[in-house]
């Protein structure tokens, strides 16, 4: 008994230790998060937050990976699924809190929420997708992958885009009275168009989606299941603080950098929220295991704006927030081309470098519009 529970904080404890990962070094930004909010330095303490959610969202994901070893396949791939994008619903859910909290930070709140949720299907379908053809492409003169399992996340997509450019054009005709009641009739819709996804993926039809002929051997658990669901639950909370404490400095942070809060909403969350997923991503590529790589890069695109977007709508429906799926003209449109030059780069079920540089050159044009518009 003593043995075992040496080896619980044992487990747990190595999960945090940088010498096992060096991304932990990275968790030196909590209590310096902590010290610049008591000096009310708001610049640093945004900043700060904002790279400790690096190192605790790759703890959130390897304790799910962990948990998903022992739950089995489906029920594995849904924990995956619900927990691979925890960090964009934690502070997406916390900003929607704030909103109807204090109605005066209602609007900056609400602009943050889809700015984020913009920027995270932005980022995994151009700069993650991109760095990993590229990366994948300077190792392999040519990369295939299973062209079946792409075209259903890729017509998801195309679906969640939609629900995205009816209220934009509604709004840009002036017709904009009914928008929140048709944006939250659509994240009904699209949230059980997801659920019927899974249940497509995992159960109907999963010998389409079965991407373990790529690896080498099954991967064998490396911590019992009461360890990672202690390291999630402790990790969770460590982000949902960390992610308050961004969302509360984030309008202050802005205005001290001269940065639009766009940008930030767009460029700078998703990219430090999901920064262990692209590593992953990026990784497995080198590997030549593009199936993998892109169920990382294209399917939490497909979370986001098929799972995630919906469901903040709803939410802020619940708490009396007015949050819509009219994201603006320029979002709308920049989410629009990205779907579509992914969906045409990736529609011959064979990848290379250039084409990763494509979709790096596309993220490139959109972070310098957000940045000047």
């Amino acid at each position: 008994m003593a043995e075992h529970i040496e080896h619980h904080h044992h487990s747990v404890l190595n999960a945090f230790n940088p010498m096992h990962n060096r991304l932990n070094w990275l968790l030196a930004a909590v209590p310096i998060t902590l010290f610049f909010e008591y000096q009310h330095n708001v610049e640093m303490t945004f900043l700060f937050s904002m790279i400790a959610i690096m190192p605790l969202a790759f703890l959130m994901g390897h304790a799910t990976e962990e948990i998903a070893l022992r739950a089995g396949e489906n029920l594995g791939g849904l924990l995956n699924a619900t927990f691979g994008n925890a960090v964009e619903i934690i502070i997406a859910g916390l900003a929607l809190w704030t909103a109807a909290q204090h109605a005066d930070q209602a609007e900056i709140m609400i602009q943050l929420v889809q700015a984020s949720l913009i920027g995270s299907i932005l980022g995994n379908l151009l700069l993650v997708l991109g760095l990993a053809l590229l990366w994948g492409g300077y190792k392999y003169r040519t990369q295939t992958f299973n062209q079946e399992a792409l075209s259903m996340n890729g017509s998801l997509l195309l679906l969640a885009v939609l629900a995205l450019i009816i209220p934009a054009a509604a709004s840009h005709t002036g017709a904009d009275s009914n928008i929140l009641n048709l944006s939250r009739y659509a994240s009904l819709v699209l949230l059980l168009m997801y659920g019927l996804s899974l249940f497509f993926q995992f159960k109907t039809h999963s010998h389409l989606f079965d991407v373990t002929s790529e690896t080498e051997a099954r991967e064998e658990p490396k911590m019992t299941t009461k360890d990672a669901w202690i390291l999630l639950i402790l990790a969770t909370v460590l982000v949902g603080w960390m992610a308050e404490v961004l969302v509360h400095s984030v309008d202050a942070a802005a205005e001290g950098w001269g940065l639009p809060t766009l940008f930030i909403g767009v460029i700078l969350l998703p990219f430090f929220g999901n920064a262990a997923e692209h590593f992953t991503a990026v990784l497995v590529a080198g590997k030549d295991k593009m199936d993998l790589s892109l169920a990382i890069a294209i399917g939490s695109s497909v979370q986001i704006a098929v799972f995630v977007a919906p469901l903040m709508v709803l939410f802020a429906w619940a708490l009396g927030v007015n949050l819509s799926l009219e994201f603006g003209i320029l979002e709308t449109a920049a989410t629009f081309m990205s779907v579509l030059v992914a969906n045409f780069i990736l529609n011959d079920g064979k990848t290379n470098w250039l084409e990763g540089v494509m979709l790096l050159a596309c993220y490139t044009i959109l972070a310098l519009s957000f940045f000047e518009v």
